[in-house]
C-alpha cells in the first residue's frame, strides 16, 4: 500500500485490561486522512482510555495502534516525542498553563519544538488566535477567560505545531449551548481548510452529530455499532436508540458491575468468615 492510501489511524485488535478486567475488548477500526471520527458512548464504556492510548500515555495489553504509519508500541524516546509533534490534542479542561498568558500558552510548543525566532513565533500565535477568533486576547492570563475562551485558546495551543492528527477529549464538555456550539463550528472549520484527521471523544450528542463525518458508539470495550450519523440516527438497534435518545430504559444498564450482586457479597462473606 502506497504512503498516499495508508490510513491515518489505523486500531487493530486493541485489548486493554485493568486487573483482568477488560476495558477494551479486541477493538477495530480506521480513521481515513482528513476525517473526523466520533467516538460515543456512556461512562465506563472505555472512551478515555481508548483515548490515553491513542496518544501514547498508556500501553495496550494487546493489540495495535498505528499513528501516521507509526506502530506506537515501537517508539519510545525521540522517535516517539517526533510523532507527537505531528499531532495535538484539546483537553477537556483545556489545560493552559495559568502563569503563562494567552499568548504565552500558545507559543510554548513552537519554542519548545522549534528553532524559529521570536518574531516569527509571534506571528505564528496571533495567526493561531485569529484562526479561532481571539487575536485581541493575546495578553490575558487564563484566569481572566472563560471556559469557552479557554477551550478555544486550547485548541490554537494544539494546531501551533500545525498537526495532521488532532484528539478532542470531551471539548464542549461544561459548555453553554452558545460556546458549545462555537467549538463545533471552530473544529468543522479547522478540518474543512486543514484537512486534519481527527478523534472527538464526546457523549454531547448535539455536538456528534454536528461535526461527525463518521460515528462508533462503544458498549463495555467493543464498538457496537459505526456508520454516518444519518446511518447512526436510522439505526433500529435497541442500544443505539437508547444512547442517541438517552432513554434510561434499554440495554445500557444504570448499574455497570461485570459481577452478578448476590455472588460478589456472598464471597466478601466468606472472605470474612475466612478470616475470624
Amino acid at each position: 500500500m502506497g504512503s498516499e492510501d495508508r490510513k491515518p489511524i489505523v486500531v487493530r485488535d486493541l485489548v486493554k485490561r485493568f486487573s483482568g478486567v477488560p476495558v477494551l475488548d479486541g477493538l477495530n477500526f480506521t480513521v481515513s486522512r482528513g476525517e473526523v471520527l466520533v467516538v460515543m458512548g456512556a461512562s465506563g464504556c472505555g472512551k478515555s482510555t481508548l483515548l490515553r492510548m491513542l496518544i501514547g500515555a498508556m500501553p495496550p495489553t494487546s493489540g495495535s495502534i498505528e499513528i501516521l504509519g507509526k506502530d506506537l508500541a515501537r517508539l519510545e524516546g525521540a522517535d516517539l516525542d517526533a510523532l507527537r509533534m505531528k499531532t495535538g490534542i484539546l483537553f477537556q479542561s483545556g489545560a493552559l498553563f495559568n502563569s503563562l498568558t494567552v499568548g504565552e500558552n500558545i507559543a510554548l510548543p513552537l519554542r519548545e519544538h522549534t528553532r524559529l525566532s521570536p518574531e516569527t513565533i509571534g506571528i505564528m500565535v496571533k495567526m493561531k488566535l485569529e484562526m479561532v477568533g481571539l487575536r485581541d486576547f493575546e495578553h490575558l492570563m487564563p484566569a481572566e477567560l472563560s471556559g469557552g475562551m479557554k477551550k478555544r485558546v486550547g485548541l490554537a495551543r494544539a494546531m501551533a505545531l500545525d498537526p495532521q492528527v488532532m484528539f478532542y477529549d470531551e471539548p464542549t464538555a461544561g459548555l453553554d449551548p452558545v460556546a458549545g456550539g462555537m467549538i463545533d463550528e471552530l473544529m468543522t472549520d479547522l478540518n474543512r481548510k486543514t484537512g486534519v484527521t481527527s478523534i472527538v471523544v464526546t457523549h454531547d450528542m448535539g455536538s456528534a452529530f454536528r461535526i461527525a463525518h463518521r460515528m462508533i458508539l462503544l458498549f463495555r470495550g467493543r464498538a457496537v455499532a459505526e456508520g454516518t450519523p444519518e446511518e447512526i440516527r436510522a439505526s433500529a438497534d435497541p442500544l443505539v436508540r437508547q444512547f442517541v435518545g438517552g432513554l434510561a430504559d434499554g440495554p445500557i444498564p444504570l448499574r455497570v458491575s461485570r459481577k452478578d450482586y448476590a455472588e460478589d457479597l456472598l464471597g466478601q462473606a466468606e472472605r470474612f468468615e475466612e478470616r475470624l
